[in-house]
C-alpha cells in the first residue's frame, strides 16, 4: 500500500492540521481578532493544504511531489506569521507547521 511508506508524512500533515485548526479557533477567542487576521487567514489555508495532501498520500495520487512543494510553502508561511505571535497556540502551531514544512520537503522529486 502506497500509504505505508508515506507514514511519517501523514502523521507530520495530521498534528499541523490539528494544531492550525486549534489555532484558528484560539486566534477567534483573542481579545484583538483583527490583529489576527492573517494568522487565521493562514491557519485555514494551511489546514486545508495538508489535509488535502494526507488524503492524496493515502490515495495514491500521482502528484505527491507538486502538492508537497505547495504544501511545504504555505506550511512555512504559516509557521512565519504564527511565529510573529507570543500567544502558546500560535507558537505550537508555528512549530508544528516548520516540523511539516520539513516532512513535506522529502517527498519533492
Amino acid at each position: 500500500m502506497s500509504h505505508e511508506k508515506y507514514q511519517n508524512a501523514i502523521e507530520k500533515l495530521h498534528e499541523c492540521m490539528a494544531a492550525c485548526n486549534h489555532c484558528y479557533d484560539a486566534c477567534l477567542q483573542e481579545d484583538d481578532v483583527k490583529m489576527m487576521a492573517q494568522c487565521i487567514r493562514m491557519d485555514r489555508e494551511c489546514a486545508d493544504i495538508c489535509a488535502f495532501l494526507e488524503k492524496s498520500l493515502s490515495s495514491g495520487s500521482p502528484f505527491v511531489s507538486e502538492l508537497a512543494e505547495a504544501c511545504a510553502k504555505i506550511c512555512e508561511a504559516c509557521g512565519e506569521e504564527c511565529n510573529k505571535h507570543d500567544h502558546d497556540h500560535c507558537q505550537k502551531c508555528a512549530e508544528a507547521c516548520f516540523n511539516c514544512a520539513e516532512e513535506c520537503r522529502k517527498l519533492v522529486s
